[in-house]
């Protein structure tokens, strides 16, 4: 990308993620193995479950690790640092171990999406980027997720790049809605570099640009007779746009025997107009003709207008999915849950607060999903520590972390490890797949869930549950830290 050909992202961290490693050092912490889990508390909208996304740029980011000459010098020129850590960053590069779930997995609060084991310094450097990606791209595919179910089955499209916030916001942006669900994007460079498929015909000042509405259209259908979309709300849609359409099709298309056409609106009662449109439509002839629409849509407005009769083919959605405008955060966090000592025993850490939400769950741990036999439906999640195996073949108890007292028997069910691990020592041990690959996947995933998680509003809670083993471990820690 432009932007990051002209910057190091290893400089893109917090501050005191500097701070912190030039004090591990000097005190000696600079090989402590350390484990951090990143996970996020709370889904966006209110909805039942998030969708992981921007694994494939922390890999890109991983592998290229390093300081410059002119970064030291920067650093150095701070007075904040001892030379000898910043010989170390002169040498820099990431030697530890990172597990994640796969892009377009469904997800679930307080569950690990990405654990990385590494050198303290390693480690903590890290944080911000791994952050910012989890959190962007995710929140998106979220965001777009829920727009794509809205439309049921109908064709979305992602028309944000104008109104995103900063270039990668909408280029990346584009290729996290694409794993949501979305079928396409007007973002070019989005095409050029993920292979998210990019179009659009026209816009409002193409029609003005013409001495008539009718010139306008019957020379776009002249120059593009194969993709000919007509935006009909320039001035008056029903009286003008679509029979101007009309027109342009019988006279430039029609003889050429092309059915393959479209029209577009951008404005107005989008119910009421598309139900005319279409009538109007099919009345000449031009039953195949598909109708799209943008402004402003989401998910909500996508539902109510088809519970109103709307006759809608495509939908474009912009500024309200690709900065995620009803809740632009995803609130995704980076948190220490154990240290290694020198023996190898993995020591766990917790963190506490009067917030119980904000309490973690500590320890090197294992993430199960479990999908029941006889309906193939995910069931519940499960935490259990790194040395613990499930065995699916028998009954299982289960412990609620919200509610001490609640458990719930589990049985007839597969168990799926969902972290895959992505770099070993350094070194990447995972085969990307394709961006065609990681949609269809969510799209499978999405569907293992029962219809009452995927609810927009109230759904049901999904359970992230512990094992005894774990859930002993948290205990004992939060009677130790009273």
């Amino acid at each position: 990308m432009a932007t990051h050909e002209k910057l190091n992202l290893t400089m893109l961290c917090d501050f005191y993620e500097l701070t912190m490693g030039n004090g591990y050092f000097q005190k000696g912490y600079k090989d402590r193995i350390c484990y951090f889990d990143v996970f996020f508390r709370q889904c966006p909208d209110g909805g039942g479950f998030a969708i992981a996304a921007g694994l494939e740029q922390i890999i890109d980011y991983i592998r290229n690790l390093h300081f410059s000459r002119e970064d030291i010098q920067y650093l150095r020129e701070r007075k904040l640092f001892s030379e000898e850590f910043l010989q170390y960053l002169a040498d820099f590069h990431f030697t530890g171990d990172i597990w994640a779930v796969p892009e377009g997995t469904p997800i679930f609060p307080k569950e690990p999406i990405l654990t990385v084991r590494a050198p303290a310094i390693e480690a903590q450097l890290i944080e911000t980027f791994l952050l910012l990606s989890v959190n962007h791209q995710s929140l998106i595919a979220t965001k777009a997720n829920r727009v794509v179910r809205a439309a049921e089955g109908r064709t979305v499209l992602e028309f944000g790049s104008r109104r995103a916030q900063g270039a990668d916001a909408a280029i990346l942006g584009a290729r996290a809605a694409y794993i949501g669900g979305c079928d396409g994007t007007a973002c070019t460079i989005s095409d050029q570099l993920y292979g998210v498929y990019a179009g659009g015909t026209m816009a409002h000042a193409w029609v003005q640009m013409f001495d008539s509405e009718y010139e306008a259209f019957k020379t776009y259908c002249e120059i593009y007779p194969t993709n000919a979309t007509l935006l009909v709300d320039t001035y008056n849609t029903l009286h003008s746009g679509v029979p101007n359409a009309i027109r342009a099709f019988n006279e430039v298309l029609k003889p050429r025997g092309i059915k393959k056409c479209g029209i577009r609106l951008d404005s107005g009662d989008m119910a009421y107009l598309t139900q005319q449109a279409r009538k109007m439509l099919d009345e000449a002839g031009w039953t195949e003709c598909q109708i799209s629409v943008s402004n402003s849509l989401d998910e909500y407005i996508i539902q109510d207008i088809l519970r109103q009769g709307a006759k809608i083919d495509v939908f474009g959605v912009g500024e309200r999915l690709i900065t995620a405008r009803s809740e632009p955060v995803f609130g995704g966090v980076y948190k220490l849950a154990a240290v290694e000592r020198e023996d190898g025993t993995i020591e766990p850490k917790i963190k506490i607060s009067e917030n119980v939400g904000k309490i973690t769950n500590p320890h090197f741990k294992k993430l199960y999903r479990f999908y029941g036999n006889d309906t193939g439906k995910a069931i519940a999640d499960y935490l259990c520590v790194y040395d613990e195996t499930v065995d699916d073949s028998k009954n299982l108890t289960i412990f609620d972390p919200e509610a001490t007292w609640k458990t719930k028997d589990v049985y007839n069910f597969t168990a799926k490890e969902l972290q895959v691990p992505i770099f070993r020592g350094g070194e990447l041990v995972y085969q990307m797949p394709s961006l065609q690959e990681i949609r269809a996947y969510c799209m499978e995933q999405v569907g293992a869930l029962w219809d009452e998680v995927k609810r927009f509003d109230n759904p049901h809670t999904y359970y992230v549950d512990l094992s005894q083993k774990l859930w002993d471990i948290k205990y004992d820690l939060l009677k130790q830290n009273k």
